[in-house]
């Protein structure tokens, strides 16, 4: 969380990543239109379509967002998106990426999907910063997946393409906003909040106990 605190600097951005499965859901009886007075009700019946996934950064301190919406989630999609958001730090030195502990995000992915040179390349434009296991929520990206899930996502999507034109137009109009992100957990209560696996590594950090 140490990183979250630095100041905004273009030459060591602080992105947050990570993916999420998008479940394609289609119609199987035709809904009630929307009237005067009325909201559009749907039947409770649907039909599964496929799934899709969304890979999404975001570089919570100037708004910067870069998603993508593939039909799979391997080492290939995840090399390809980081050459993407590379792009999009043309000026850095390195970039600074939180994200969890799953098998494909590590510089192998690169070297799997890129010639050497360019896996070389790639690997030493990134440094991977990596959120504890089963403590995700660390990652704020995981808050803009909230924020898209309740624009977008909740709905009932039935194709790829569609949720695909619906969540870029959303991540457009963010980005354009520069909606940020204010993180306000710091390192001082997560220390209080999550004193007893700082005891379980060492006794001394009882002291940060909550009083």
């Amino acid at each position: 969380m140490w990183l979250y605190k630095l100041p905004y600097n273009q030459l060591w951005p602080v992105v947050c990543y990570d993916e999420r499965p998008c479940f394609l859901i289609g119609e199987a009886v035709a809904g009630l239109e929307m009237k005067a007075g009325q909201v559009a009700r749907e039947h409770y019946a649907y039909e599964k379509m496929g799934s899709c996934n969304l890979l999404a950064t975001l570089e919570p301190l100037t708004g910067k967002r870069i998603a993508q919406v593939t039909g799979q989630r391997t080492k290939r999609e995840f090399a390809l998106h980081c050459q993407e958001v590379e792009k999009a730090f043309p000026q850095a030195k390195k970039i600074r990426m939180v994200l969890d502990n799953l098998n494909t995000h590590n510089a192998s992915s690169f070297y799997e999907t890129f010639a050497a040179e360019e896996a070389f390349r790639l690997s030493q434009r990134f440094e991977f910063d990596y959120t504890p296991p089963k403590a995700s929520w660390l990652n704020m990206i995981e808050i803009e997946f909230s924020a898209l899930s309740r624009l977008c996502l909740s709905r009932r999507i039935p194709s790829q393409a569609e949720l695909e034109s619906e969540v870029l137009a959303i991540v457009k109009e963010r980005e354009e906003k520069q909606t940020k992100i204010e993180w306000q957990f710091s390192i001082e209560k997560a220390r209080t909040k999550l004193n007893r696996h700082y005891e379980k590594v060492n006794l001394e950090n009882n002291r940060y106990k909550p009083t």
